[in-house]
């Protein structure tokens, strides 16, 4: 794959992930709606993302699924590869004690 298809690829991805966050987040009622906004940020920046691999070519995997196998496929990938690292962190950081928990 190019570079300029990789990044094809990734700006379709990442329009996926965002749709996914986004309805994902909204089927969660421990998240407020003043916390939907942080935790789709958590869910979809290139921070979070770098954990698992490179941002562009995580973002460019799911625009693949996506256009080889469909939208629904594509919310399969992000909930085995995205979605398990995110709830891990997140449960981490509202454990008493984190620096990251916020009251």
């Amino acid at each position: 794959m190019t570079e300029e298809d990789k990044r094809t690829k990734a700006w379709i991805g990442d329009a996926v992930l965002a749709l996914f966050a986004r309805e994902w987040i909204l089927k969660q009622k421990d998240i407020s709606n003043k916390e939907r906004a942080e935790v789709f940020i958590q869910i979809t920046s290139n921070q979070f993302l770098a954990s698992l691999g490179e941002p562009t070519s995580m973002e460019a995997e799911i625009g693949v699924v996506y256009e080889t196998d469909g939208l629904h496929a594509a919310f399969g990938f992000i909930e085995q590869k995205i979605l398990p690292l995110y709830l891990k962190r997140r449960a981490k950081s509202k454990q008493p004690g984190s620096y990251r928990h916020k009251s």
